[in-house]
């Protein structure tokens, strides 16, 4: 402990040696900004995808990596259907499971079907209005089901289906879903349920439990 005091660039070397022993890379990441500016050193803007995340694990008690990925997948479609642009520039993939932004797969794989450890605290504005009330109506509508129904949703959907056509079901795919794809999906969606704000996905998100329900 005194050396880290004498020489803060060893902490430092310390975390960055032992990040793959800590549960959660999110706190990893906080104590790793922290210490850059406390020592003077340029801090990496943290992206916009990650502010996503960061702001789910704040919001959701009980995450998964599954539900993670698939909130995310919502998060960027309907943001697109309401604003006409994309949140964040990260493409998905069409894996067995539904949709994976790949990246955010290997930071939190090794969580397999536990829960992600969550956020203490987050800065609300960092977001514009129309990013938050998007984010917001889907962890309302969408993050209430487990991992597994929310892939059984993306599984009915066209993004998914399409990109990955005449696949095996159980076929590994690392074929991207197209922003073009997802953009035309959830604006053909928004426009058909009639919806006017963020908060109208709700009945969407009843149609597809409903769905899958009687499967």
């Amino acid at each position: 402990m005194q050396r880290i005091y004498d020489e803060p660039n060893y902490y430092l070397t310390v975390l960055e040696e032992n990040k793959g022993n800590l549960k959660s890379q999110t706190a990893f990441a906080k104590s790793k900004r922290t210490t850059e500016a406390l020592l003077g050193k340029p801090v990496k803007a943290v992206s916009k995808v990650d502010e996503v995340i960061d702001y789910l694990l704040y919001k959701c008690e009980d995450i998964t990596a599954l539900a993670l990925q698939k909130a995310l997948y919502y998060i960027q479609g309907f943001y697109y259907a309401f604003v006409d642009g994309f949140l964040f520039a990260e493409d998905c993939e069409a894996w067995v499971h539904g949709p994976v932004y790949r990246e955010i797969y290997n930071r939190y794989s090794s969580y397999h079907f536990d829960l992600i450890e969550i956020n203490d605290e987050f800065d609300v504005s960092v977001f514009t209005d129309s990013e938050k009330a998007v984010i917001d109506s889907v962890i309302q509508n969408f993050c209430c089901y487990s991992g597994k129904v929310l892939e059984r949703f993306t599984h009915s959907e066209t993004p998914w289906l399409k990109t990955r056509g005449n696949l095996p079901a159980d076929a590994h795919s690392d074929r991207i879903i197209s922003k073009e794809l997802i953009g035309e999906y959830f604006s053909a969606v928004k426009e058909k349920y009639n919806m006017l704000t963020p908060n109208d996905v709700e009945a969407y998100a009843h149609r597809l439990f409903e769905r899958i329900s009687r499967n």
